[in-house]
């Protein structure tokens, strides 16, 4: 009996010692601490009503609204009129005024002819002091140099040191909110219409600046040339906004609605103006002289690379913009100068009647 006793003695206290064991490591066990914590959870995410079992899903993300382009749109159309008229009333200034400096300068020719000799300028020049002397020499080399440059590397000198101001603008800290909002062009902003122009001048990249302005520098004495510098910046400034406007236009359909800037669009049209008005002319690379090919060819392969890059969707370049720009001034060179430029003769002489009341048709040779 008493070893009976003992055994169930020994028994029993195992048996206790086995379940504080097993419970002791339930509770210390993080394995079971994870499917208990799993199996709550998921009882959490579970509703039932009746016998259908629903769990709850995240809400979809808000869709964001297309941009309406009516505006930008009318605001393009608008603007390319204003800049060919206000072109076309340009002209007419700049050439009445170099008639009226002809006459004068004939007039001021013929009094001082034999009036004065040598000797007078001579006196005069000796009566300087050195740093006069110094000035003048170097105003008279700026002036020799100004006038060595061709009418289309003076007009574009402007819009490059536009350009350049808009550059170091973008350095300055403080200026940074205002610089995005105004020189960088999204359909997405609530600004929309003025950065359409002034991103056109809006470069960030010194070498993004630099290898517009270098090819806006190469061709600016053929499209000057070509069209004049009043009809130039009317279709530079026209080009910029519209190729601008393609560029939201294919941003809004593919829903990529990010910012842009640059005259690429601008100088785009310049190119393919001359290139589709001179074809053969022979073009090269700055760092690769001994490469030539045709303005035609050089053309093609341009138009191709921003068709590839519109379609495939890459992102280095503004390539809507780049084939805005192409179409724009091909269109131009070939139709648009007959559609646009040679109807402005009831606006100049509507012009030249508003400056000079009752004038008008008393001189059958011209308007000034």
């Amino acid at each position: 009996m008493a070893w009976r006793g003992c055994v169930m003695k020994w028994a029993k206290t195992e048996f206790l010692r086995s379940i504080n064991t097993t419970s002791r490591s339930t509770r210390l066990n993080p394995q079971n601490q994870q499917r208990c914590g799993f199996r709550r959870e998921a009882k959490r995410l579970e509703t039932k009503k009746g016998n259908v079992t629903q769990e709850t899903k995240p809400p979809p993300p808000p869709k964001v609204p297309r941009p309406s382009l009516f505006k930008p749109l009318m605001f393009t159309v608008g603007f390319t009129g204003c800049s060919f008229g206000a072109a076309a009333i340009l002209q007419y200034e700049t050439l009445k005024l170099r008639v009226r400096n002809a006459k004068e300068e004939a007039e001021s020719q013929k009094l001082l002819q034999g009036s004065q000799d040598m000797t007078y300028w001579h006196d005069w020049w000796d009566q300087l002091s050195g740093f006069q002397q110094q000035l003048i020499l170097l105003v008279s080399m700026v002036d020799d140099f100004w006038s060595s440059l061709t009418d289309g590397q003076r007009t574009v000198t402007g819009i490059i040191a536009v350009n350049a101001v808009v550059l170091c603008c973008w350095r300055i800290p403080s200026m940074q909110r205002s610089m995005i909002k105004y020189f960088t062009s999204n359909p997405a902003s609530k600004t929309r219409y003025l950065p359409m122009v002034l991103s056109s001048f809006s470069h960030y990249s010194i070498v993004h600046m630099a290898a517009n302005m270098y090819v806006l520098w190469t061709f600016s004495s053929g499209i000057v040339s070509l069209l004049g510098k009043e009809q130039f910046l009317a279709v530079y400034l026209s080009a910029g906004v519209i190729s601008t406007m393609v560029s939201y236009m294919c941003k809004t359909a593919t829903g990529r609605l990010y910012p842009s800037l640059g005259a690429s669009g601008a100088v785009m049209a310049v190119l393919a103006a001359v290139c589709a008005k001179m074809p053969e002319a022979k073009l090269g690379i700055l760092f690769l002289p001994v490469i030539t090919f045709t303005a035609g060819n050089a053309l093609k392969a341009l138009v191709a690379i921003d068709t590839a890059g519109l379609i495939l969707g890459w992102r280095l370049f503004d390539h809507a913009a780049h084939l805005g720009g192409a179409l724009f001034g091909v269109w131009y060179v070939a139709y648009g100068h007959k559609l646009i430029w040679r109807k402005r003769e009831p606006l100049v002489k509507l012009w030249h009647d508003m400056r000079s009341p009752g004038a008008g048709g008393s001189r059958p040779g011209g308007w000034w």
